[in-house]
């Protein structure tokens, strides 16, 4: 099959290439971007396809993109990734582009059991026996002009993409499992949503759970002025000041400058520019609006009882013909184990209310029923 490969470099070209798909109701796309020393992401590349054709669109170049906000926009068009989140993010922060219907090919090929997390070329290779070349995975995709090869190699990314999904549209439709798939790109649109809010980020912290409430309040409050820090700067998170740094600072709630040059992994360059601010973030912390400890890590004994509803919910995927890691997570593992430790257990609303629920619940109810340590 003859594929043609576009280069869209001007503002003109991509004015009418989104006329052209105005009405297109599936495409693939995939980006190339950079992001090493940067908060926000590079966008170098934008690739689509529509199984027949496909685009390269040279974002960089281009002064005009509203065109391609308004084509990625559309509430008609199924946008089908491969492992979206990164994408998702990207263009959300560059393109304000939030697509209103998903496909996404990684958990699609979860659902109907050909792989769980399986990598691009690898779902390729197993559905299209196609060996795609590796060469060009780590090009610097920002660097004109880019080579042949780097065109093809991004072409490749939605050309077979726009292969697979009809081949797993259909296995979706044999299977019966449709409903699964809509329920999961549904929650993925809602993972993004919360990943554009940036809450609670003090929670991910390693090692927060060993802080009292006065220097969790400090760790939430450091948190979110370091976000904000890192976004109006356009730097990572840990160029501002690294998580262990924060912990040490909300541990000790230093209130002093020289105490600050003290911090043993906090350079003094860093020290010198955002001291003063971390200070004034400590010191108004107000002692009255404490946030409430967090959990413990699970008890031996309990974890125990984790490592048994493992072993059931790997029963109940091998019955199904699903991957067991779709089943159920770490973190809601824990939440039923610490609800079901205080003598009530609670169900995360993803198992009561979606098509895991009449298959995972019962398997955990019977570990929980058995077990001594709750």
């Amino acid at each position: 099959m003859t594929i043609n490969n576009h280069w869209i470099d001007n503002s003109q070209q991509l004015a009418e290439l989104c006329e052209q798909l105005q009405h297109a109701t599936e495409l693939a796309i995939d980006t190339e971007f950079m992001r090493s020393d940067t908060f926000f992401a590079k966008l170098a590349l934008i690739q689509l396809s529509d199984g027949e054709q496909c685009w390269l669109i040279d974002t960089p170049a281009i002064e005009e993109l509203q065109p391609l906000t308004q084509l990625l926009n559309a509430p008609q068009l199924t946008l089908v990734f491969h492992s979206c989140g990164e994408d998702l993010e990207v263009l959300d922060q560059v393109l304000s582009v939030r697509p209103k219907k998903l496909f996404d090919s990684q958990i699609a090929a979860g659902i109907v059991n050909i792989g769980f997390s399986m990598g691009y070329a690898r779902l390729v290779e197993n559905m299209l026996q196609i060996e795609l070349g590796k060469e060009d995975t780590r090009s610097d995709w920002l660097a004109r002009p880019l080579s042949d090869r780097q065109k093809l190699y991004a072409a490749d990314d939605v050309l077979y993409l726009f292969r697979i999904y009809k081949l797993l549209l259909e296995l979706l439709q044999q299977q019966e499992r449709q409903s699964w798939f809509a329920e999961e790109m549904h929650d993925l649109q809602r993972i993004a949503s919360d990943r554009r809010e940036a809450l609670d980020y003090y929670l991910r912290v390693k090692g927060a759970w060993r802080l009292k409430p006065l220097s969790l309040a400090v760790l939430k409050r450091l948190c979110e002025w370091r976000e904000q820090a890192a976004r109006s700067l356009d730097k990572p998170r840990s160029h501002i000041v690294k998580d262990n740094v924060l912990l040490d600072l909300a541990n000790n709630r230093p209130t002093q400058m020289s105490q600050l040059h003290q911090i043993e992994d906090w350079y003094s360059r860093s020290v010198k520019r955002f001291g003063e601010q971390v200070l004034q973030e400590i010191a108004d912390v107000d002692p009255n609006d404490l946030p409430s400890e967090l959990p413990q890590p699970l008890s031996r004994a309990v974890s125990d009882v984790m490592k048994k509803m493992r072993v059931s919910i790997n029963e109940v995927a091998e019955q199904q013909a699903i991957p067991k890691e779709l089943m159920c997570n770490k973190k809601e593992l824990e939440a039923i184990l610490r609800s079901a430790s205080e003598g009530q257990c609670e169900w995360p609303a993803r198992l009561v209310d979606g098509w895991r629920g009449s298959m995972v619940i019962p398997a955990l109810q019977r570990v929980i029923d058995s077990s001594d340590a709750l």
